[in-house]
């Protein structure tokens, strides 16, 4: 966690341990029996298959032998080097080792990532000024070819909307590619240096920046690294000279000439031949996006990058772009775009955070679909916690949706209750809660064309209910941040009524989140752990009184609520 601190974790299969112990010593001890110092390690998750075992380790030595004691109420063994003795060995060598803490091995993660929400903007879909989209598009020519809009958002439109999401209470903005593109969604980059006509220009993009650091918002662009679009400078000279191009090992072409056509003999993002897979191995097309890196951080003051199809970009490229950009902005925050377990991405040396779409499946499964149960849901929760270092876990990317899902709400049948139960859970959750715009104002959409569609600026009844549901979760998440930093711990996992209460907590506060996904009113006995006179329902501005450590909490069917305890 940093140079003095280590978080160590055990994992048994579950319910086979009734207590673990682990003993640290210094690795580098003179004498030669090691002074060894136990702690009582806590089960602080259990999924399905296992029980996890965490201990928190203050302490100023640099280099850390250990091992584990287990007991099961039947046997105690020794647990060492990946074998098990009846008996302690005192060779320091048969330990596990942690050989030197280094400050350069931490997985540092900026401090302002951990108290962040997200609105993701995807730029085309909107606005074009103030509270409006016209929802008509347009074409600008381009250095030969031609820049679309779908629906005429701009960067203009962000920025005389920043209103908007102060009054959210939104404090970092996602924007979905930017830079100059033949497409409307611009993934297909054609200069990364030039912010896309349609949606401005260089001046916008400081502007926009600007602006939003005044508000106390910080800005992230997507960075598409993996595929260049086909009008990109060094693919269209490919194009022209073939293997006479200085550029050919830019790419991967399978043969010359090169088919510009379906099915063609190079490599691309999927099979889309306007988007030719760049070759991130080069080492000239490694500076030319690493300089793309850092030239925006020092010419626009941007926060970080979301970095597209990251998993199909190999690990030395990612270290390297990060040791460029985190040079000029060490507070930079990196999200990489992947879709399945990251843990090979996420070790402190390529990104601080992934977008969360595991969880996303869970909240969908759970909420939206209601296809598992809460034990289920519990199980899965508590895997994806156990994933990845305490530090990274603090800004996964949390989200219910993005511009390349189906919209939450559409999922869940347009039951709004679900989206606002799930929403509950995401602010609630460790890592970052992200919004998609129009999520906050009950749009739908299955398909891209949907989900895309132009942001709902026109109010209704159920718009203005559902976006100062929003502004309260995110409210109440921003005053109890220090909690939200804290433990998540389980406290009932009710099958029978689909009931589910979990608290966010530290040494000096607890928050107790308590949720109905039943289809039926309950009555919720929730043990507190202290006999207070009475709580706040933050969410429902009740009052619950307390007898013997225990609130009795009312809920409506598919509903849920905050005690301040």
């Amino acid at each position: 966690m940093d140079e003095n601190t280590v978080v160590l974790r055990l994992r048994a299969k579950k319910e086979d341990l009734t207590k673990c112990v682990v003993c640290y010593g210094d690795r580098a001890y003179p004498d030669k029996m090691v002074k060894m110092h136990p702690v009582d390690m806590l089960k602080v998750a259990s999924d399905s298959l296992f029980d996890y075992f965490e201990a928190v380790i203050n302490t100023n030595l640099t280099r850390i032998c250990y091992y584990f004691i287990l007991y099961d109420g039947k046997t105690t063994v020794f647990y060492y080097g990946n074998s098990f003795h009846e008996r302690l060995h005192t060779d320091r060598n048969r330990y596990f080792q942690f050989p030197y803490i280094r400050k350069e091995d931490i997985a540092n993660v900026p401090e302002w990532a951990k108290k962040a929400v997200i609105y993701q903007i995807f730029p085309d879909s909107f606005a074009e000024t103030k509270r409006y989209i016209s929802g008509k598009g347009g074409e600008i020519p381009v250095g030969g070819a031609l820049s679309k809009s779908r629906l005429g958002g701009n960067l203009r439109g962000i920025i005389e909307n920043i209103d908007y999401l102060q009054n959210l209470g939104v404090n970092c903005v996602y924007l979905n590619p930017i830079f100059t593109a033949a497409s409307y969604h611009k993934y297909d980059t054609i200069d990364y240096y030039s912010v896309d006509p349609c949606f401005g220009d260089n001046e916008t993009l400081k502007e926009l920046v600007e602006k939003c650091h005044r508000a106390g918002i910080r800005v992230i662009l997507d960075g598409v690294f993996n595929h260049s679009g086909s009008n990109f400078f060094a693919f269209r000279d490919v194009l022209e000279k073939g293997e006479k191009s200085r550029y050919k090992d830019w790419f991967f072409i399978k043969e010359f000439p090169v088919r510009f056509e379906d099915n063609p003999n190079y490599m691309c993002f999927a099979y889309e031949k306007t988007m030719p897979k760049l070759n991130t191995g080069n080492s000239e097309v490694i500076e030319y996006f690493t300089n793309v890196g850092t030239y925006w951080v020092k010419e626009a003051d941007i926060d970080g990058w979301r970095l597209d199809v990251a998993n199909e970009v190999d690990h030395e490229f990612w270290r390297t772009f990060r040791k460029a950009v985190k040079w000029v902005k060490p507070d930079a925050f990196l999200v990489g775009e992947i879709w399945h377990d990251a843990r090979e991405w996420l070790l402190g040396d390529q990104f601080d955070s992934v977008m969360n779409y595991m969880l996303m499946d869970v909240c969908i499964d759970f909420f939206a679909k209601r296809i598992i149960n809460v034990e289920q849901f519990d199980a899965r929760i508590q895997y994806l916690r156990m994933r990845y270092k305490k530090n990274i876990q603090y800004v996964q990317m949390n989200l219910l949706d993005s511009h390349d899902a189906s919209r939450f709400l559409s999922v869940a049948g347009g039951d709004i209750r679900k989206q606002k139960l799930a929403a509950l859970f995401i602010m609630t959750h460790i890592g970052i809660p992200s919004v998609y715009s129009g999520d906050e104002k009950g749009m739908e959409g299955i398909s891209e064309s949907e989900y895309r569609k132009p942001m709902m600026w026109e109010d209704t009844e159920l718009s203005k209910n559902i976006f100062n549901y929003y502004r309260k979760l995110i409210a109440i998440r921003k005053e109890y941040i220090d909690v939200m930093l804290g433990d998540y711990v389980t406290r009932k996992v009710d099958i029978s009524r689909n009931v589910y209460v979990y608290s966010r907590e530290t040494d000096f506060r607890k928050l107790f989140i308590v949720i109905n996904n039943g289809d039926f009113p309950v009555k919720i006995d929730v043990q507190i752990g202290k006999n207070v006179g009475e709580v706040k329902d933050l969410i429902n501005d009740r009052i619950f009184p307390v007898r013997d450590s225990v609130v009795a909490v009312e809920l409506e069917a598919i509903s849920g609520t905050i005690l301040d305890v």
